[in-house]
């Protein structure tokens, strides 16, 4: 039993310096200089020039849910993330359940064109809530014509942030010719049919300016 007990206590102590240190981690600015963070009304408010004095270069912040719903505090971030020097963008979660016209309307209300702005992304995942799989096809008629609503109004090429299980189901990268915001903790992502202009690669980081943990992301050199 006291050996147990010991086990038990080393295993303990191994997992919680490990954990400290995985929250903690980012890739190496020698090989990655470009390094910043996404960010959503989950994270409550953000103190963005503590943040820009931890290492962000830029920052991402959510805008827009679907076809109605916005983010409660994508106009604070928006403001703020230009107050504090950071360079800015905003990002659209797209749904399944809502038709893609409606959704780039919603988006391209919500955020205001800015040309110094970084290119807008639309985030691809399986959401709770929402059970519609359309044919592939469908889908990617969908996008094109939200994608080419949002460049219109941003003029510039949006990224496609595809988590890893939505590109296997519809290999959006493949069919669609815009930047790939892959993700993928600890480890580069390869699952995308074309090399990541950005890597989230990390959704546990801790830094100063945001109450718990937050997505840190590094573009490519």
């Amino acid at each position: 039993m006291r050996r147990f007990l010991l086990i038990f206590a080393v295993l303990a102590v191994v997992g919680a310096f490990a954990w400290r240190e995985a929250v903690r981690w980012r890739p190496a600015s020698e090989k990655f200089a470009v390094q910043g963070v996404d960010v959503g009304e989950a994270n409550g408010a953000v103190e963005w020039k503590v943040v820009a004095g931890g290492g962000a270069d830029f920052a991402y912040a959510i805008a827009t849910y679907g076809a109605r719903r916005r983010d409660a505090r994508f106009e604070e971030n928006w403001q703020n993330m230009a107050g504090a020097g950071l360079r800015r963008g905003a990002v659209h979660i797209w749904s399944l359940c809502e038709p893609g016209i409606d959704q780039a309307n919603a988006f391209n209300t919500m955020v205001p064109r800015d040309d110094a702005a970084l290119p807008a992304a639309i985030d691809f995942h399986y959401a709770e809530g929402c059970t519609n799989r359309p044919e592939r096809q469908v889908l990617i008629e969908e996008v094109k014509r939200a994608a080419d609503l949002i460049e219109a109004h941003t003029g510039k090429p949006v990224l496609l942030r595809v988590s890893r299980d939505f590109e296997k189901d519809y290999e959006l990268a493949d069919a669609l010719p815009r930047p790939i915001w892959a993700m993928g903790n600890f480890f580069m992502p390869d699952y995308a049919a074309r090399p990541w202009r950005m890597w989230r690669a990390s959704d546990v980081r801790r830094i100063d300016g945001i109450m718990g943990p937050v997505n840190w992301n590094v573009a490519a050199s």
